[in-house]
């Protein structure tokens, strides 16, 4: 169980995500190299802290994990649409990334300022 302290500082997620490195790195060479893209494309889906994003990353590397010990090849896995399998995961082709969220808080916080100005 995370601890007050571990969630304010972050120290938890410090300490999954070295656990995630450590798998990925008995993954073989085009796994890794997938797993570094996953991550990459991934991100732009986060909360502020990230913590939305730890089951997908860990289901993600679970997935990978599997497919290698089964020898699959990472194309079978994926395919050739990483951004594509990265949405995918992330909740469906159009999920709402930080930027879509900010510029929807954007636009009703000025909504609202044109509003009062406006009575």
């Amino acid at each position: 169980m995370t601890t007050f302290w571990e969630t304010i500082t972050g120290s938890d997620l410090t300490r999954e995500w070295k656990a995630y490195e450590v798998r990925a790195a008995a993954l073989p060479n085009a796994y890794r190299a997938a797993w570094e893209e996953i991550k990459g494309h991934l991100f732009g889906y986060s909360d502020f802290t990230g913590r939305n994003l730890m089951p997908i990353f860990d289901s993600a590397l679970g997935l990978l994990e599997e497919s290698a010990a089964e020898g699959q090849t990472i194309y079978q896995v994926v395919g050739d649409d990483i951004v594509g399998f990265s949405a995918a995961l992330a909740g469906g082709a159009g999920a709402r990334t930080y930027r879509d969220r900010w510029r929807d808080q954007l636009n009703k916080n000025v909504a609202k300022k044109l509003a009062k100005l406006g009575d």
